[in-house]
């Protein structure tokens, strides 16, 4: 039987947990997801995993089974972000205004889930992230970390990159796969309006510069 246009015959088992993944609403993930996001709130907000709770998503994202990464899951509550007023009271807007608790976040759960975990463990790097659970109050997502002390992560000439200077906090710069989103900016044609940022092209655009003596 083809699974998501794939004969199951041919899947391997990340292949299969993928397709797992992807239907979110099905019996059996419904049914796990409402067991696991128990025990996370059990849990600290910040806690290391012993493995990663997705492991083909964290191998398509950079993660090996070995010495040097390490993942950690996070909470982040959900919604927007509320303005601190007195009684929720906005005097002179309507009510359903949403100055309130209408006021939206710039950049992603996901993004603020990495600069938290980045905050704890000062001395790794975040590679990237992944969802893993939600619930009406948390989502939860694991976080790829490397430790660019490591001797097996400064002679792997794959993820050696990720020991330089200039990757210190990558997730607090907007560096990460979330962050970028968040920032606007991307690869390929049309995107050239968001490089190095949207306020570095307007700036550009909207100043004049002369040569001091002409």
């Amino acid at each position: 039987r083809a699974v998501g246009g794939v004969s199951s015959s041919t899947m391997g088992a990340y292949k299969y947990m993928e397709e797992l993944w992807r239907k979110k609403q099905s019996d059996v993930l419904r049914f796990l997801s409402r067991v696991r996001v128990w025990e996370y709130r059990q849990l600290p907000a910040i806690h290391r995993c012993s493995r990663p709770q997705r492991p083909d998503k964290a191998r398509r994202l950079g993660y090996k089974a070995k010495q040097g990464y390490v993942v950690y899951r996070v909470r982040v509550r959900r919604g927007t972000r509320k303005r601190p007023v007195r009684k929720g009271i906005i005097c002179g807007k309507p009510s359903s205004s949403g100055a309130v608790s209408g006021v939206r976040f710039v950049r992603s759960l996901r993004n603020v889930a990495e600069e938290r975990v980045g905050k704890k463990c000062g001395n790794l790097r975040v590679l990237n992230s992944y969802w893993v659970a939600s619930d009406g109050m948390y989502k939860f997502f694991e976080v790829i970390l490397v430790d660019p002390a490591h001797r097996v992560i400064r002679s792997d000439p794959r993820i050696n990159w990720i020991c330089k200077a200039v990757m210190k906090h990558r997730e607090l710069r907007g560096l990460t796969a979330a962050g970028r989103k968040g920032r606007g900016v991307g690869k390929g044609h049309g995107n050239h309006r968001f490089m190095p940022s949207r306020r570095a092209v307007w700036k550009k655009h909207n100043s004049v510069s002369f040569q001091r003596f002409r």
